[in-house]
């Protein structure tokens, strides 16, 4: 569990030193709903859902979100217990977890009550099955007023909706959308050195919608137009190499 307590705060660093994060509209709005979140009164709840289609930066965000806010990240993962959550939960705040699942749960409560973080769970998806983890999640959030972001795939608020209790308090909902063209053309001129024509932009924009996808493709394209002395890239030449 030491194992993914450094896997998290190496994840965090990461994206903590990396220079270059693009601001597309979707890590605007996750943005816009970490603040009103912060800002909401004391007898508004403080849950966030963040849902959407794998590869559109949810997870990057969030990681970027919580080296910016100094907040916990945590990633869920398909085995997990809540007993292992919240030794998870535990270490994150740099305690060292108890024995009984009860003295770990009062320990996080203490602590986010001595010092308020923003909680971001990534992988949601992993604990919809898991009625009691769901539960204490709602339970930590009402005793300490701690912000706390759900972060999954894109049926996840479909599958909440089952705990009304919980659902209800979701006072931020926000689903990341596909790449627009405005989008596709910022992320392109602040990860490309060398420029891509409109035709071009266009081009990628009709085939891939993925961030992954479009960061591998951006580099596959400069990696050519190096080798080729080529001044930018425009659509006949990726669909001659494509």
């Amino acid at each position: 569990m030491n194992g993914l307590k450094n896997l998290n705060k190496q994840r965090s660093t990461n994206y903590c030193m990396n220079k270059i994060f693009v601001k597309t509209q979707n890590v605007r709005n996750f943005i816009g709903l970490v603040e009103n979140l912060q800002n909401k009164p004391k007898n508004i709840p403080k849950m966030g859902l963040i849902y959407g289609e794998p590869g559109l930066g949810k997870s990057q965000t969030a990681l970027w979100l919580a080296c910016k806010y100094d907040a916990i990240y945590l990633r869920a993962t398909n085995l997990m217990t809540g007993r292992w959550f919240l030794e998870e939960l535990v270490n994150e705040l740099d305690e060292i977890p108890r024995y009984l699942t009860s003295d770990n749960f009062n320990l996080v409560v203490k602590k986010l009550k001595q010092e308020p973080k923003i909680i971001f769970i990534d992988e949601i998806d992993y604990l919809m099955n898991n009625y009691k983890t769901i539960e204490t999640l709602r339970d930590i959030h009402d005793e300490t007023g701690c912000p706390i972001i759900f972060i999954g795939m894109g049926l996840v608020h479909r599958k909440l909706e089952r705990y009304k209790h919980l659902y209800d308090r979701f006072s931020e909902i926000l689903k990341f959308e596909t790449f627009g063209m405005n989008d596709l053309s910022q992320i392109i001129g602040q990860l490309s050195e060398v420029p891509f024509t409109p035709d071009a932009i266009e081009y990628i924009h009709l085939k891939y919608n993925r961030f992954r996808q479009i960061v591998q493709l951006i580099n596959q394209m400069e990696t050519f137009s190096k080798d080729n002395n080529l001044a930018e890239i425009t659509k006949e030449i990726m669909e001659q190499i494509i």
